[in-house]
């Protein structure tokens, strides 16, 4: 019998005496797609740091365990290490040169390259070095690539730069990249769906199973158990650093994956949340508002948001729905009449929207919402201080002057209350937001909004690229704030099962103009023909 391409044996790794990673053994076979589920922090990014050798295992005192590849018993102390043995990963977040070309990305740091009559002279005196010198294959890259892209099923001119091609096509260059290495024999996919379209992770999935038919073993990290129940043929679950159930796919099901994830059954609930008298006052009223953000142009919305309602916006990518509170809010040009309680409102001024009770939870987390290097306490603390002025203490704070200064006693403070008051797993309000798992990240993007006490809260794909565990707390942390301290709330989401779960209404998105407004327990067909852009 074959040895299994990849078997991780008894792998433990502690952090600052904190255990991550509690003897977890994991095998995937020569073919096989094997998928790695588990809640964010259950270890799964520590088993992968240490498989790929990131240098973070190395600074923090190593780890314990056996990895092998093929049967040899390797130890990867860098990523170089790691991708020579065949190990190679395709990340959530791109990592690509947006100014390069698909060639020059898929051959980067593996150029081809051929001997010129510089190299040449000059190879009596620099030997091995003049190699250095040599003139790039061009057309020997570009043959390569090509054959990369076919082997993935793409036809794209390899010329073309990065910069400007379709999210899409992005992941797929990371995993052309990927493939092109000859000795490519184990593929990590972290999260590769997350920023995708519904056809576009359709047909990511069809890439990794002809991936694994040429032979290729696959490690698939994902949150969405459908497409695990989809592509996988066997799954490991993680749970707090350890391995609590390997299934076969045929034994498995999304509620059983989920419940084993969480450690208990995820509430079965209704399928909408239930019926409620809502007030009849106005307090948001959108007429004819146009927003010019690439992807998601906004062509004519009109819109009202009742006070104490959670209104969900739903529709396909692309139709608009992520525009309307970037437009709102300020971020990108907006053209429109807009009231708020009953005067007008001005467009294109964040911090003005902040001022009049309004915050916003961005649908980009990494970019927009979080400030990843800073502090938790900083984090939850950075609107409130630039748009309010609270956490500022001396003489010149009532003012928000200039010479006042930053409380961070204060600020500290509220940050503890808030990791408490949100569940927000970490190891203290010091510890850098970057170190935090998605789940938690998008936690205290939560608290930094909610710090701001309020009236209407703007609130973009709260879930996505967190695990099943996390999605439904940030839900049911948003039902709180509704419920039982009267927040508003504007909920944008890909995810029409969760709007139908906590919304009071859903206005449905298409071409940029609302296609119609229905109650969350509206028959499957009224969405779905709203989706396909019919009126209903």
């Amino acid at each position: 019998m074959p040895a299994p391409a990849l078997a991780l044996t008894d792998i433990k790794k502690q952090y600052f005496g904190n255990a991550v990673l509690k003897g977890v053994s994991l095998e995937v076979g020569v073919g096989e797609i094997h998928a790695l589920v588990g809640e964010n922090g259950a270890g799964k990014s520590t088993l992968m740091n240490i498989l790929f050798g990131m240098p973070v295992i190395r600074e923090t005192g190593g780890y314990e365990g056996t990895i092998r590849l093929g049967g040899d018993v390797i130890d990867p102390r860098t990523p170089s290490d790691a991708m020579a043995r065949g190990v190679g990963m395709v990340h959530q977040e791109f990592m690509l040169l947006p100014g390069f070309s698909i060639t020059e990305n898929i051959k980067l740091n593996r150029e081809r390259t051929r001997p010129n009559l510089i190299s040449r002279g000059l190879r009596p005196l620099l030997r091995s070095r003049a190699a250095s010198l040599e003139s790039l294959d061009m057309a020997t890259m570009r043959s390569d690539t090509r054959a990369a892209l076919k082997q993935i099923g793409m036809s794209l001119d390899e010329m073309l730069p990065v910069a400007g091609l379709p999210v899409g096509h992005m992941q797929f260059i990371e995993i052309a990249r990927e493939v092109d290495k000859e000795n490519a024999r184990l593929l990590v996919f972290d999260e590769p769906t997350a920023v995708l379209t519904e056809t576009e992770a359709d047909d990511l999935l069809r890439t990794m199973r002809m991936l694994a038919a040429q032979g290729i073993a696959i490690l698939f990290i994902t949150h969405r158990l459908d497409e695990v129940m989809t592509v996988a043929d066997r799954i490991t679950v993680l749970r707090d650093g350890e391995v609590v159930a390997r299934v076969d796919r045929k034994d498995a099901t999304v509620p059983r994956l989920a419940e084993l994830m969480i450690g208990r059954a995820l509430p079965e609930g209704e399928r909408s949340r239930p019926k409620r008298t809502l007030s009849d006052e106005v307090i948001l009223s959108v007429r004819g508002l146009e927003v010019e953000m690439p992807g998601e142009e906004v062509r004519g919305v009109d819109l009202e948001v009742r006070r104490g309602e959670i209104l969900g916006l739903a529709g396909l990518a692309g139709q608009g729905k992520i525009g309307i509170a970037n437009g709102l809010m300020g971020l990108y040009p907006a053209r429109g009449q807009v009231t708020w309680k009953g005067e007008p409102f001005p467009l294109g001024h964040p911090r003005e929207a902040l001022r009049r009770g309004l915050a916003f939870v961005s649908e980009d987390r990494r970019q927009v919402g979080l400030l990843l290097d800073e502090a938790i306490e900083r984090n939850i603390a950075a609107s409130a201080l630039e748009a309010r002025g609270m956490f500022l203490r001396g003489p010149f704070a009532r003012s928000n002057g200039a010479l006042a200064l930053y409380d961070q006693k204060a600020a500290r403070l509220h940050a503890k209350a808030q990791i408490e008051a949100l569940d927000i797993r970490c190891r203290g309000p010091q510890e850098a937001v970057r170190r935090l798992s998605g789940g938690n990240q998008q936690k205290v993007c939560l608290a930094r909004a909610l710090t701001l006490d309020p009236e209407l809260l703007f609130v973009s794909e709260p879930t996505r690229g967190i695990d099943v565990g996390a999605k439904d707390r940030v839900l049911n942390l948003l039902i709180d704030a509704n419920r039982n301290e009267g927040k508003t709330i504007v909920l944008t989401s890909s995810e029409l099962l969760e709007l139908r779960r906590v919304c009071d209404r859903i206005a449905v998105i298409d071409a940029g103009r609302v296609a119609g407004v229905l109650p969350p327990d509206a028959p499957d067909v009224e969405f779905g023909l709203l989706f396909a852009g019919e009126r209903v």
